[in-house]
């Protein structure tokens, strides 16, 4: 992580990150699909904190794991934390995936000046048709597309996960994420839950293999 190409464009991109307030177009119609909404959002860098980048590194480098799924790359800072403990790690992959066509030109490009894109793709498309071909066993999840999707995304993938598997929910704090939140949290459905307080919450699954 601690790699100067690295580094320097994190530092880049949350600075443009710190300008969506400026660029953002206003909340969008919820009625809007996904599609409408990620196309109205193009701009809109919408990272995870820093803070919360730290822990997904953290979080890869102890699992070490061999697939990685991130659902919403958008313009790759998430993908580049993953990466990074994947390339330190010495072995794995990023799978990630991103509805808007702007978005996914931005984050190969950023992955690439990182020299991080032999260990990370970003599939572009609905992610319930991209990951539905994702190999498994998978291993580390992290969910940060549109909250209402989260938990379909997370049933799709279920039977890839490894036993152990973590599972890494952004927003937690959102209301759009009841319904993810109360599945994850009821234990009969497999998983050991925990909030983690980085800014707007981070929920922590462990899937237990049921």
């Amino acid at each position: 992580m601690n790699a100067p190409e690295v580094r320097d464009l994190l530092d880049r991109l949350f600075a443009e990150a710190g300008r969506d307030d400026e660029r953002s177009p206003g909340r969008p119609d919820p009625s809007l699909t996904a599609a409408a909404r990620s196309d109205l959002l193009a701009g809109i860098y919408m990272p995870i904190s820093e803070r919360g980048g730290d822990l997904l590194y953290s979080l890869v480098r102890a699992v070490r794991p061999t697939t990685v799924v991130e659902f919403g790359t958008s313009y790759g800072i998430s993908t580049l934390f993953l990466a990074a403990a994947i390339r330190d790690n010495g072995s794995g992959h990023v799978v990630s995936t991103e509805l808007s066509a702007t978005k996914v030109a931005a984050a190969r490009a950023n992955l690439a000046a990182a020299r991080l894109a032999d260990v990370a793709t970003v599939l572009p498309g609905d992610a319930l048709t991209t990951l539905a071909g994702v190999e498994g066993p998978v291993q580390l999840v992290l969910l940060d597309g549109w909250k209402e999707l989260c938990l379909p995304v997370l049933r799709l993938l279920e039977d890839r996960l490894a036993p152990g598997a973590l599972v890494v929910a952004d927003d937690s704090t959102f209301d759009s994420m009841g319904d993810y939140l109360a599945y994850v949290r009821e234990p009969g459905n497999g998983y050991v839950s925990v909030d983690f307080p980085v800014e707007d919450g981070m929920e922590i699954s462990c899937w237990t293999g049921r």
